[in-house]
């Protein structure tokens, strides 16, 4: 039998104060100033510091309940399959329904219960995930354990196991993973909150299928939380979910986005809310989570760690989203789609850790300390950071300190048309994965990942890696193309590995004859218009403007009957080149295809090769042709059918799967004087097809005849670059 919390007196309201209170609340929350409200009043009332906790009557452990509380010795072994698991160290209680693990309940700060009421028992806290067989149809299925188990128990911490166990033999098409998940509890006076992670494991004899996705969801209180933070940006008062159903919002073509149209919080009219606007790079989360009113609580998702996520430090994943739900993404397609698939062959067996990660709890008694809830959080990320890898794991597959090493070196970049000398590598990307060709370590998600940045100048440590052979891969911020080094890199435990120097050599032939854009794997250079403000969403009307819905539409306002026509050395990339390379909506709404392009002068043509380094930060179903001087077939140089699943367009991204291409131009084609290149998106019908373009540049051939006219751009190249690079990382 499980208790059901307490329920609060009913509500006047889906909210649980007025808008003005919420509106209060919100800007208070960014400036951290004091208010006058009734909320204010209410919260003026409460001390979470002197909540106590019920201790387990004789009832609870008649019901079959397991009530444990760390520090204390109160432990009762009931009925392993029916009843509550209770967790308590003093300040924070759970209660997990068994033996399948679901999250029922969090007691924490005067709240009875943070998770949603009005959800069932299996959809509060929970692990889900989507697989398909090979070439079927995805599939989803909740996690759901069978054997209820005590993994560790002392005076100081608890560790709890709720597991499924898969049998090859089992007749059916059912997920072919073992899968525990546990929940761990740690006496730390000074610290509210908890430990989770899972140990997944494709068993031998198991059949082949993909892993698409894996995380753990809360699903709070709607009528307690409205306010996300996830970042020092972006923070704001959320939708209700009751806004997203029709009489309230209207669905708009992308099936996530939805425009506010008689929200509950009428301050909330007009907006467009989606969950993919709040999607974060790995490299550049780490904490988010929502804040409550009355009583005022913070509930956090903190990573210590992204070694156990997929796709390395640039990929996209989701955080929060109207319902108010809290993510941890540890396994995603997002943003680059079916080329970071997880494919399993028939036989093949496999083992990972996803986690721990940590949710934080926090409270105040009083309103005008509010927005310090999330100074708090980020604190405690990096207490957390500091602690890991942590000591307190009971599972041999978690390696501590002491069982892992790590790597030294010190990456430069050598790129003769910038400088005679070596470049330090300052603020570049390095890893260790198991991926072995260059770039592969974006769809990687079958092993563990360990990342850094570089310093100013080039040095790095790449600390508490799990022993084992791996690819030592790397970019660069302002140079083309990835790194990966000719030789694998051993990791032993106990012992640091000296890589020494190292240095990049990016693809280069011959001296720049134009370029456009940066090089940093995204299209944040190019010009992101304002958004139509019939989809606003005021939280990126000046931060992160490529977060808007439907910019892909203002190209054809920008360009209703021509396309897009860029003149080296006379247009300028922030003004000039549209960010998203898409379709035009034509008549009828009918979506057509474009054709850019790139208007350029030559003094004199060499005879030889060209190369057009082509680089872009995201793809979705492109068919790509580059045409030099006359669009017909024999002035063809490039052509690529149906590229990309990024959907980092309609999913409001400014990059995906970064992508690279070396396209040969014979010098026959060009002529001394003007130029032209076309970049022709042959597929129409698509509104939200296209290419995010990262860096393009015209490379002439190699020729002793030039080497004065190399050296003098070295010197003014290098200072240009400098300069560049010291913006786009200081700023």
């Amino acid at each position: 039998m499980v208790l059901e919390p307490q329920q609060d007196p009913p509500l006047a309201g889906a909210y649980n104060m007025t808008s003005e209170a919420i509106t209060e609340v919100s800007q208070l929350l960014r400036s951290g100033q004091a208010l006058t409200s009734t909320m204010a009043a209410s919260a003026a009332n409460f001390n979470p510091l002197t909540t106590s906790v019920t201790p387990m009557s004789s009832a609870v452990a008649a019901q079959g309940i397991d009530y444990m509380r760390s520090g204390l010795a109160q432990f009762t072994t009931t009925n392993q399959f029916a009843g509550d698991v209770i967790l308590d160290n003093g300040l924070v209680r759970l209660t997990i329904l068994k033996p399948q693990g679901y999250l029922t309940g969090i007691k924490y700060g005067g709240m009875d219960n943070l998770l949603d009421l009005k959800s069932n028992e299996s959809s509060r806290g929970y692990w889900d995930v989507n697989w398909s067989l090979p070439g079927g149809q995805d599939r989803y299925q909740l996690v759901s354990g069978a054997e209820y188990s005590v993994i560790h128990r002392s005076n100081d911490q608890i560790e709890v196991s709720f597991k499924k166990t898969y049998n090859p033999s089992t007749p059916g098409h059912n997920l072919p993973l073992s899968i525990d998940t546990r929940f761990m509890y740690a006496l730390r006076s000074d610290v509210t909150g908890f430990n989770c992670y899972a140990i997944y494991e494709v068993p031998p004899g198991s059949p082949a299928f993909d892993l698409a996705q894996t995380r753990m969801v809360f699903k709070l209180r709607r009528e307690k939380f409205h306010y996300i933070t996830i970042s020092d940006q972006k923070q704001r008062v959320m939708p209700m979910p009751e806004d997203l159903l029709p009489g309230r919002g209207k669905q708009l073509i992308v099936p996530e986005s939805v425009l506010l149209v008689n929200p509950i919080n009428p301050d909330l009219k007009g907006e467009v809310d989606d969950k993919y606007q709040y999607s974060m790079d790995n490299k550049d989360g780490g904490v988010h989570g929502w804040i409550s009113s009355d009583p005022i609580i913070g509930f956090w998702v903190i990573f210590p760690s992204n070694e156990f996520r997929n796709g390395g430090p640039t990929k996209q994943e989701l955080t929060v989203h109207t319902g108010p739900n809290c993510l941890a993404m540890f396994h995603g397609t997002h943003f680059i789609g079916d080329d970071i698939l997880a494919h399993f062959q028939d036989g093949e067996t496999w083992r990972k850790v996803f986690g721990p990660f940590f949710v934080y709890l926090n409270s105040t008694p009083n309103v005008s300390n509010a927005y310090n809830l999330w100074i708090d959080a980020k604190k405690q990320r990096l207490v957390e950071e500091a602690a890991w890898p942590y000591d307190f794991v009971s599972t041999p597959y978690y390696l501590t300190a002491k069982e892992r090493g790590s790597a030294t070196g010190r990456l430069f970049v050598q790129e003769r048309f910038v400088s005679g000398n070596l470049i330090p590598a300052k603020y570049a990307y390095v890893g260790l994965s198991a991926a072995r060709t260059e770039g592969a370590w974006q769809t990687e998600s079958k092993g563990y990942q360990f990342w850094v940045q570089t310093d100013a100048n080039g040095n790095f440590t790449i600390k508490n890696v799990i022993p084992g052979v791996y690819g030592l891969h790397g970019w660069v911020p302002g140079f083309i193309g990835d790194y990966l080094d000719n030789a694998p890199v051993t990791i032993s435990a106990g012992s640091n590995t000296l890589l020494g120097n190292l240095t990049y050599t990016p693809i280069r032939d011959g001296p720049t004859v134009w370029e456009i854009g940066f090089p940093d794997r995204t299209a944040i250079g190019f010009y992101v218009p304002d958004v139509n403000p019939m989809y606003v969403n005021k939280l990126f009307k000046s931060h992160e403007k490529f977060r808007q819905y439907g910019l892909w539409d203002r190209y054809t306002d920008i360009y209703p009957d021509t396309d897009q026509i860029f003149t080296i050395g006379v247009s300028d990339p922030k003004k000039d080149w549209f960010f998203a390379h898409v379709d035009r909506r034509g008549a009828d709404n009918e979506y057509l295809p474009t054709t850019w392009t790139i208007k350029f002068n030559i003094d004199s043509v060499i005879s030889g090769t060209y190369k057009l380094r082509l680089a872009m930060a995201s793809v979705t179903r492109t068919d790509l042709k580059v045409h030099v001087n006359v669009i017909d077939t024999q002035h063809l140089v490039f052509q690529v059918m149906n590229l990309g699943t990024d959907n980092a367009i309609c999913r409001h991204g400014i990059h995906g799967l970064y992508r690279f291409y070396s396209i040969d131009i014979p010098s026959t084609l060009l002529v001394k004087g003007d130029n032209s290149l076309f970049l022709v998106l042959a597929r129409g019908g698509d509104s939200l097809c296209g290419i995010l373009y990262d860096y393009m540049r015209l490379e002439a051939p190699a020729s002793s005849g030039r080497i004065k006219e190399i050296e003098e751009q070295k010197q003014g190249r290098e200072m240009d670059r400098c300069l560049v690079y010291n913006l786009s990382f200081e700023d």
